[in-house]
């Protein structure tokens, strides 16, 4: 049987449902998948309350990772076979039992890789590594602050700091999970107890950081681009203020966007400063995507990158899942489980 997890309404976890779907067919240049994993991230959450743009009309199947073996080919394709792991990055529709997509989006998985670590991969090292080094060409004597250090994109981001030689790297967290930003050469600064501008200003003396990953929006924006260094730039790339509980509240999520900065272009240019917006989801670039993902996989291979998995559900524990990320317990990766390795 082939099934999918179907996002039926905006709403709480109790909207997701399992439901069977035909088994798909892949097209000319495509590549049909037998998923054994799929990641979840917090935009897969935003997107079950309604609060994430852009996403197909209800009801969907969220996902933008996966990890599996080939099924079948489509026409034309030759760089895979039936049988090899693989993992994939999606548009969307990832949590499924078997996926049809893009040759171009596949990339094959060394055999001493999980199946599991390699579905860790996609979102969170390609997230990073765009805005670190695609995007703010990331250079040793720089420094960096990291929103989320605990979670899949800032234990991500961490590794790449470390694998590019950067000494200074600050990162946010419940003061719980600092450990885990320690272990990543991170200097770890507890979110509900102590002021990150206050910490980053005294610690540099003023000046700011280079780099500064923001998933979390609202006003948390503004007193990030207030340490942001001239020359410096803010990569913002999620909304988690707007989405602080898992149930749906438009006023909530009102007040995290009036609190946002409207940002000033003369104000950005008088203090040389930058602000980038990513969305990997929508990315077209694919040629640059898996030049990335490459780099990731040998990062990986080398042993400079370990995708840090904190727990993995059953698919048809996909609510459970959404609800644990709600309540921030997890430390790096989320995945759900379709079929056994």
């Amino acid at each position: 049987m082939s099934y999918r997890v179907a996002i039926t309404k905006a709403g709480s976890p109790s909207v997701l449902k399992i439901q069977e779907m035909p088994m798909p067919t892949p097209g000319e240049g495509e590549v049909c998948i037998e998923v054994h994993y799929a990641g979840i991230n917090f935009a897969d959450t935003l997107m079950r309350l309604g609060l994430y743009q852009p996403r197909p009309p209800f009801p969907f199947t969220p996902g933008y990772e996966l990890s599996g073996i080939v099924q079948s080919l489509g026409k034309g394709v030759t760089d895979f076979e039936v049988g090899q792991r693989v993992v994939a990055a999606m548009p969307t529709g990832g949590q499924s039992s078997h996926v049809s997509v893009k040759s171009s989006r596949v990339i094959p998985v060394p055999d001493d890789l999980g199946l599991d670590a390699a579905a860790a991969m996609p979102v969170t090292y390609l997230t990073a590594h765009h805005m670190l080094h695609y995007l703010g060409h990331l250079k040793k004597g720089e420094t960096v602050l990291i929103h989320g250090g605990a979670g899949g994109v800032g234990t991500a981001a961490l590794q790449l700091c470390q694998w590019a030689g950067i000494e200074n790297v600050w990162a946010t967290a419940s003061g719980s999970k600092s450990q885990i930003i320690e272990s990543f050469g991170g200097i770890a600064i507890d979110r509900h107890n102590q002021d990150f501008v206050k910490i980053i200003k005294e610690a540099t003396n003023g000046r700011g950081v280079d780099h500064i990953l923001d998933p979390i929006g609202g006003d948390n924006l503004t007193r990030s681009l207030s340490v942001l260094a001239e020359g410096g730039r803010l990569y913002t790339y999620g909304m988690s203020a707007a989405a602080p509980s898992s149930k749906r509240s438009l006023i909530r999520a009102y007040l995290a966007w009036r609190k946002t900065p409207k940002f000033d272009p003369l104000k950005l240019m008088t203090r040389n400063r930058g602000v980038f917006g990513v969305h990997m989801g929508t990315w077209s670039d694919e040629d640059a995507m898996a030049e990335q993902l490459l780099k990731i996989m040998k990062g990986i291979e080398s042993g400079h990158l370990k995708p840090v998995i904190d727990s993995v559900f059953h698919a048809k524990d996909v609510a459970q899942a959404h609800q644990y990320i709600h309540d921030a317990k997890n430390v790096g990766k989320v995945l759900i489980k379709f079929a056994e390795d």
